[in-house]
C-alpha cells in the first residue's frame, strides 16, 4: 500500500484527491495538511507546523501538493526532510521558489512536478510541439480560460505551452492581449479569460492567409487533474531522487 498525505486537504482539489486515494485499492490516505486541523475520509488533517510529526507518525510514502505558491516551498521542504516522494501541481511559482524546491528535492527524494496533471493535456502538449515545429511560419495565438478565483495569469499550463512553442518555432515576443492601434509582429499572442467555474480550457491557434489550424483541450471536472496525479503518485513511489515530469510518468518523449 502506498501511504499518501495531501497538502491543501480541505480545498476543492484536496477533497477530490482525498476521495480518490481513499477509494484506491493500492493506496492508503494517512493524513492531510491545511490551514486548520480537521479530518477527511477518516484521516487526520493537521496544520503545517505539525506536518513533520504527521509524516513521521504515518511513515508516508508520497506527499501530494496542489496548494498555493506561498505554501508549496515549505511543504516540499517538509516532505523531503522526511524522505517522502512528491507530486507537485501548484502553479504561479516564482523562479526563486522553484530554486528552493529544487534544492530540497535534488539528491534526496523523487518528485513529479507539472503545471498540469491531466493525461489529455500531456498528449495535447505533444501535439503542440509537433505542430509548432511544422507551422513555425504561421501567426500563433494562445488562449486560456479558468474559473474566476484563479489568481495566476497566464495559467501554468499556458506558460508551458508557450515554452514548448518557442522550443520548436523559436523565441518570440509575447503580446498579452491587444488594445488600440496594433501591428502584428513575430509574436505569440496570449489571451487570458477568467469567469464562473471554468475548470480549464487551453487553445493554440495557427493562422496564415486563407487558413487557420486550432488545437484545444478542455477539462470538464477537476477529477481529470486528480486522476493524473494519482497515476503519478503510483509511478513516483520508489523512484531514484530527482525531478520528473508527466512525460516521464507516461513514457512520452520530448521530441
Amino acid at each position: 500500500m502506498i501511504k499518501v498525505v495531501i497538502c491543501g486537504a480541505s480545498g476543492r482539489m484536496g477533497q477530490t484527491l482525498g476521495r480518490m486515494v481513499h477509494d484506491a485499492p493500492d493506496m492508503e490516505l494517512v493524513g492531510g495538511i491545511n490551514l486548520k486541523p480537521s479530518s477527511f475520509f477518516g484521516a487526520e488533517i493537521v496544520e503545517a507546523k505539525d506536518a513533520d510529526a504527521l509524516l513521521k507518525k504515518t511513515k508516508a510514502d508520497v506527499v501530494i501538493d496542489f496548494t498555493v505558491a506561498s505554501a508549496v516551498v515549505g511543504n516540499v521542504q517538509t516532505a523531503a526532510r522526511n524522505n517522502c516522494a512528491l507530486i507537485v501541481g501548484t502553479t504561479g511559482i516564482s523562479p526563486e521558489q522553484r530554486g528552493e524546491m529544487e534544492k530540497a528535492i535534488n539528491g534526496h527524494v523523487p518528485a513529479v512536478i507539472s503545471t498540469n496533471f491531466s493525461i489529455g493535456v500531456s498528449i495535447f502538449q505533444q501535439l503542440v510541439r509537433e505542430s509548432a515545429r511544422l507551422l513555425k511560419d504561421y501567426d500563433i495565438e494562445v488562449i486560456e480560460a479558468h474559473h474566476r478565483n484563479k489568481k495566476d495569469a497566464p495559467s501554468g499550463t499556458a506558460k508551458t505551452i508557450i515554452q514548448i512553442i518557442e522550443e520548436e518555432a523559436g523565441a518570440r515576443e509575447k503580446q498579452y492581449g491587444r488594445e488600440g492601434m496594433t501591428e502584428r509582429k513575430n509574436e505569440i499572442g496570449v489571451h487570458v479569460i477568467r469567469g464562473g467555474d471554468i475548470v480549464g480550457d487551453h487553445k493554440v491557434m495557427y493562422s496564415k492567409n486563407f487558413e487557420t489550424i486550432e488545437l484545444s483541450h478542455r477539462a470538464y471536472d477537476r477529477s481529470v487533474f486528480a486522476s493524473g496525479a494519482i497515476v503519478a503518485a503510483r509511478w513516483v513511489a520508489g523512484k531514484k531522487p530527482g525531478i520528473y515530469g508527466m512525460n516521464d510518468v507516461l513514457g512520452l518523449k520530448k521530441n
